[in-house]
């Protein structure tokens, strides 16, 4: 293991044991116990050593962990659930502010809203919420954190019926730079929250936010997997089936390799609405071709939110990319499928995202999310176990982008990647949404202290 530099070699212990004192969560620096734990993130590919870590208890503990990095000129990431794929949670040396404790959750039944921190992740959101027999579009891993999928949009199982997590988002409790906690909603600071919903952990910390749910029972759901030598068939029958799905249909397409290393297609599904028809609705995907298995039955959302994560083991390094597609045509289907035949990994897979619905319904510019003309995301997932690998792994996802680019319909999802250059961050949001981000990021956050992320510049002043 490598060993972190000792924190008294650029910030004095006498600093270190007055921020101890000030909040009520713990303070890790690099000899404490926990802290090797705490600084490691989903992704093993990020391997940073933060100066000190604050597991902050609420908000009065982010508010004296933002003042002591002001005051020590110290770099901060926010950790959520310690999810993000380009490593955004943590720092090399600066501060760590982890909000992975912070995870009340309160649902009003009645009014069919909850109220969860910052640092709850999809798992005990859904378990609170299904209490009662409400949900809300979120994550497709129960170990995701709310925060940093809603901020970027949100993608899951349920966004064809309901929207996005962003589109849900009714208000947000927002922690400035400079102390400040202020309400976000379409009446308050109405600015901010419309940068809120797509445009990621830009403009302060969000401590706490509130969702609209639905009733939502149990789902018939689960995976129907098909032979890879079945790939073409599969796949264009997947654009033409999706394409005329009812809302209530959340439905994936993945290029996977199975635990024994037979290559499949692989369909996570969930249907929501009545099971009677989405027995009806699944018919024709199910009658397709005889699958190597099919798994659909009627199962709590909770078990169906369990199911995608046993893809994406925690401690894998991970690449990722991914483009938006308006369809699957033949020549993009066939690319997919020669570059997988030689996929360097087991563990890397190809997965098709299917929009529409509710997502293209919300007006375009009602929110910073700008992809919502796209019909499909297609997404290469990379993950490897050995640093060794590292080269050619990182080189077939990146190959596998750029075949995909002559079927792209523009735009990205900026949670992804890690590559970044400011042109291309212009894309996620084109032009004119990237500028009013620029001006909303100038009055909220001017000195850019919120810069660990896919950074939006403070626009200058006029």
């Amino acid at each position: 293991m490598t060993v972190a530099e000792p924190i008294s070699n650029r910030i004095s212990p006498h600093e270190i044991e007055k921020l101890k004192s000030a909040v009520r969560g713990r303070v890790l620096c690099a000899n404490d116990d926990g802290y090797h734990t705490v600084r490691k993130i989903h992704n093993g590919m990020i391997d940073r050593y933060p100066d000190v870590i604050v597991r902050c208890a609420g908000v009065a503990d982010i508010k004296r962990a933002l003042q002591f990095s002001s005051e020590n000129a110290l770099s901060i990431s926010i950790r959520g659930g310690g999810h993000s794929i380009p490593g955004f949670s943590v720092c090399d040396k600066g501060m760590m502010i982890d909000l992975e404790e912070m995870t009340s959750i309160q649902v009003d039944p009645a009014g069919r809203t909850v109220r969860a921190e910052a640092g709850a992740n999809w798992g005990q959101f859904d378990y609170e919420t299904q209490a009662f027999g409400l949900a809300t579009t979120g994550g497709l891993v129960r170990t995701t954190g709310i925060a940093g999928l809603t901020l970027s949009g949100g993608h899951g199982f349920l966004m064809r019926r309901f929207g996005l997590a962003c589109d849900n988002l009714l208000s947000a409790e927002v922690l400035t730079a400079d102390g400040r906690l202020i309400k976000a909603s379409p009446v308050e600071n109405a600015d901010l929250f419309w940068a809120l919903r797509g445009g990621g952990g830009n403009f302060g910390v969000v401590t706490r936010f509130e969702y609209r749910l639905y009733e939502l029972g149990p789902v018939l759901g689960g995976l129907v997997l098909f032979p890879f030598e079945k790939a073409r068939e599969v796949l264009k029958f997947y654009d033409e089936f999706s394409a005329a799905a009812p809302d209530e249909l959340g439905v994936l397409a993945a290029l996977a390799t199975l635990p024994d290393g037979t290559k499949a297609i692989v369909h996570p599904v969930c249907y929501s609405g009545p099971l009677h028809q989405g027995e009806r609705v699944l018919r024709p995907l199910r009658a397709l071709t005889t699958p190597i298995a099919d798994q659909l039955q009627q199962i709590p959302y909770t078990a169906l939110q369990s199911i995608v994560e046993n893809f994406n083991p925690r401690g894998f390094r991970n690449y990722w990319k991914m483009v938006y597609l308006k369809e699957l045509s033949d020549q993009a289907i066939a690319r997919m499928i020669e570059l997988y035949t030689r996929v360097p990994a087991p563990n890397t897979h190809l997965v098709v995202y299917t929009l529409g619905g509710a997502v293209s319904r919300v007006p375009a510019d009602e929110t910073a999310v700008a992809y919502r003309d796209a019909r499909h995301a297609v997404i290469a997932i990379g993950m490897w176990e050995s640093a060794k690998e590292d080269e050619v792994n990182i080189n077939w996802v990146r190959e596998f982008a750029d075949a995909m680019e002559p079927f792209a319909s523009g735009g990205f999802y900026p949670n992804y990647e890690i590559d970044m250059p400011a042109d291309r961050l212009v894309a996620a949001f084109g032009p004119e949404k990237y500028q009013r981000l620029r001006t909303i990021k100038r009055i909220y956050d001017p000195k850019n202290v919120f810069c660990l992320n896919q950074n939006i510049q403070p626009a200058a002043v006029a």
